[in-house]
């Protein structure tokens, strides 16, 4: 995963020199206040670095500049203490390339009523200061975030905190590279897309590489080295009889452990993040990656089935972002339903891959025939999810833009038990229900694969698009299918018109 050690986020103040240098050096101490405020709260995944006040048009693009050409600054956070004349913040913004947050906070929580003078007053007006801010970036038709209250709070930290696991995301997703094997799944038009606005927009590089090429790095993992991690599934998992050393399907485990030797090195080779399979292009493989890909996953890199690239970079970014949060998440499909109208459902899952990250229990090591391909019984990793609140989260190519859509979800334990299903499942409940969850989804062309994760909510992701200046699509407990579409058409005129209205 990402080193977040050595990640920040610069926090800068405005304001301008009418106010004088005594309250100009206020205006620092008060925001080196609250950035140590902050950076201890214990909800700031990475360091929050101050910087002094800005006071004028070049300052602010210099610092705009600096922010720009630090590699480690993962974005800004704006605050404007007193009052910044919002022109001088023009040629700052029209050149920054980070995402920013705007923080409307106040140094002081409450008002000392009977101490209040025109001092006061001058130097505590982040309540228009913050106004005339956020005008310009509206003028300016900037993508931001706004977060509302006193600094202190906790759930204005936890505001803060869940911006800046989306700013890493943001980080990870520049340059994130994608690595194919073999194409999609052959006339399938949902993991179709255009990979060169993909890169425009997101910064993902994706590349196709021939199952040769991933081969020539099976062929080099050694005896010894499948040896050893087998050991590491001994200890890992419930390994069941059949596929002990000596029996009859030992040898297809250890094939799945050569190949996630080999898949592992061809990436950390390549800097890949994030790689795709295709049952339909496994020439030279005799069985499709299944343990071992399951085990990728739950290292932090992406995956996507038949070729799914965006699901995968979706994948490696949610990973990202959910770094030391609880839960977990994992490639999944909308499998099949239970229609009971009294406790209707969905049971999620796949062919082979679900990570092994949101399992509910020690996962049991098992071979099963495939079922389709016509390749060897591959290795897997069986388990139930663990429970809880959750989403699905897609993205779509629209032809004349992406789409990300989410989906909240409840997952809960199973109505029954599951004993002939040789794959892991998640079971859930869809919001708003199933009828109407389901046909909004469909409405808005979700597709049969996303990113599942128990770790994260949907504002992580409509910050992500925001971000990305891409459409953005939620549906949970609120939606009504009659609104939704409504929503829909919309959208469709908005981004037609976008590029009119930005220029």
């Amino acid at each position: 995963m990402s080193n977040l050690s050595n990640k920040t986020v610069w926090f800068i103040t405005g304001s301008q020199h009418l106010y004088g240098t005594e309250t100009l050096k206020q205006v620092d101490v008060d925001s080196s206040t609250i950035v140590d405020g902050l950076n201890k709260s214990g909800k700031v995944p990475v360091k929050i670095v101050f910087k002094p006040v800005v006071k004028t048009p070049d300052e602010i693009l210099e610092i705009c500049i600096e922010a720009n050409s630090d590699k480690n600054c993962i974005g800004i956070i704006t605050w404007m203490h007193t009052f910044s004349p919002a022109k001088m913040w023009i040629a700052g913004l029209k050149v920054l390339n980070k995402p920013f947050m705007h923080l409307h906070t106040q140094f002081n929580r409450d008002l000392p009523w009977d101490k209040i003078d025109m001092d006061y007053m001058n130097l505590h007006q982040s309540a228009h200061g913050d106004r005339e801010y956020g005008f310009i970036n509206s003028r300016m038709r900037k993508n931001r975030k706004v977060v509302v209250g006193y600094w202190q709070d906790k759930a204005v930290q936890e505001q803060v905190g869940a911006w800046c696991r989306t700013a890493i995301g943001w980080d990870d997703s520049q340059g994130l590279k994608v690595a194919r094997f073999g194409d999609n799944m052959r006339e399938v038009a949902v993991t179709e897309g255009d990979k060169v606005e993909a890169q425009i927009k997101f910064g993902w590089q994706i590349s196709a590489f021939g199952v040769g090429d991933l081969i020539a790095y099976v062929d080099k993992v050694t005896d010894n080295e499948v040896d050893a991690l087998y050991q590491e599934y001994e200890k890992l998992y419930q390994v069941a009889n059949n596929c002990k050393p000596g029996q009859k399907y030992h040898e297809n485990v250890r094939v799945q452990a050569r190949y996630e030797i080999a898949l592992k090195r061809f990436m950390e080779a390549g800097n890949f993040k994030a790689y795709t399979t295709n049952f339909e292009n496994l020439t030279g493989l005799s069985q499709l990656p299944g343990l071992a890909s399951q085990r990728l996953m739950a290292a932090g890199y992406g995956f996507g089935a038949e070729g799914d690239w965006k699901q995968a970079a979706m994948l490696r970014i949610i990973k990202t972002m959910s770094q030391g949060l609880s839960g977990g998440s994992s490639f999944m499909e909308d499998y099949t339903y239970h229609l009971d109208p009294a406790n209707e459902g969905v049971l999620g899952s796949h062919m082979l891959e679900i990570c092994p990250s949101i399992a509910s229990a020690k996962p049991r090591l098992e071979v099963h025939p495939l079922g389709i391909g016509g390749k060897d019984a591959p290795a897997r990793l069986v388990f139930e999810s663990t429970t809880g609140p959750a989403m699905n989260v897609t993205l779509i190519d629209m032809g004349n833009r992406f789409r990300f859509i989410v989906n909240t979800l409840d997952v809960i334990e199973p109505l029954g038990k599951l004993p002939l299903l040789p794959v892991a499942s998640a079971f859930w409940k869809t919001h708003p229900n199933l009828a109407d969850g389901a046909a909004a989804w469909i409405y808005a062309g979700g597709t049969h694969h996303s990113a599942f994760t128990l770790a994260l909510t949907p504002d992580f992701i409509e910050i992500f698009a925001e971000m990305s200046d891409v459409e953005f699509v939620l549906i949970d407990k609120n939606t009504q299918v009659t609104e939704l579409k409504k929503e829909l058409r919309w959208n469709e005129i908005y981004y037609m018109l976008a590029n009119g209205l930005k220029a």
